[in-house]
């Protein structure tokens, strides 16, 4: 039977209703936005001769493509620490020693109060006194320990939550058939809990992506900031900032099909099994013991 163990399905009356509600709403949005364009216009905000300069060829050659790449390779780097970062602590959190547990989640706990501008700012401001970095290298450092000290935090927090949201039996399991409990961890839980956490993991790569425009804010020329010196230039900052907004929402689009993508593939592939196994957990206790 098809439907939601939670709620009953709508009928017909609520459908329509639903259907009105969104008719309504839409008509609202459609509202606003005629009603600012109508108000661009009339500033001359929407005259051909702000917007013709963004289709150049020199506009993408020496600002957008240029910030676009230096945003993607902040964002990559980023995403890459920030993986190893979330695992390493998320498993610290999830350890049999109080110790490690503590220390883990001090790290983490700390790391996601700071926000992200502000650990940038301060790795900007502190990494020329230990004369480690080279000037050039220093905002794309500082950009990318920021984001790998925050959003390796919440991955790490996706870890831990994930593998306790999964059934008790995997555990039993794992530790029946002689895996001790750092092994069962490493290959059976957190697979899984990433697989299940993937749509919130797809999430937090758009806020990578995202926040990497606060580089602007250490020099960093990504693809806002280049989208700000363009506009400044040419007296269209407005029609930059349109273009840098709808790039960064195709990149955010794409990422998040990706990783459905990547879920829905993983997710077939383990569903079948996790529903066939999933009664005997909860009704026949014990019984998965005697399988080999």
């Amino acid at each position: 039977m098809s439907g939601s163990v939670l709620f009953d399905a709508p009928g017909p009356r609520a459908r329509r209703r639903m259907v009105w509600v969104n008719v309504a709403a839409t008509v609202v949005v459609v509202g606003i936005a005629v009603y600012a364009l109508v108000l661009l216009n009339g500033k001359g905000q929407l005259d051909s001769d702000l917007w013709a300069p963004l289709f150049t060829v020199s506009a993408w050659q020496d600002y957008f493509l240029p910030g676009l790449r230096q945003t993607l390779v902040a964002a990559g780097l980023s995403i890459v620490t920030a993986g190893v970062f979330g695992f390493l602590f998320g498993l610290g959190r999830l350890s049999a020693s109080r110790t490690v547990r503590m220390v883990s989640g001090g790290v983490v706990e700390f790391f996601r109060a700071v926000p992200v501008l502000i650990m940038m700012v301060f790795f900007y401001m502190a990494i020329p006194r230990l004369d480690l970095v080279s000037p050039q290298d220093l905002p794309l450092v500082s950009v990318v320990l920021g984001l790998t000290l925050y959003n390796g935090s919440v991955f790490a927090e996706l870890v831990r939550s994930g593998v306790h949201n999964l059934p008790q039996g995997q555990r039993e399991a794992a530790l029946a058939i002689g895996l001790r409990r750092p092994q069962s961890l490493r290959l059976v839980e957190v697979p899984q809990a990433v697989i299940a956490m993937l749509p919130a993991i797809a999430s937090q790569l758009v806020v990578i992506l995202k926040d990497t425009a606060l580089g602007a804010i250490i020099t960093y020329p990504e693809l806002l900031a280049a989208a700000r010196r363009f506009g400044s230039g040419n007296g269209n900052i407005l029609q930059a900032l349109v273009v840098a907004a709808v790039v960064f929402i195709a990149i955010n689009w794409l990422l998040t099909r990706l990783a459905e993508a990547l879920a829905g593939r993983v997710g077939r592939r383990t569903a079948g099994k996790a529903r066939a196994e999933a009664p005997s957990l909860v009704v026949t206790a014990g019984v998965d013991d005697q399988r080999p």
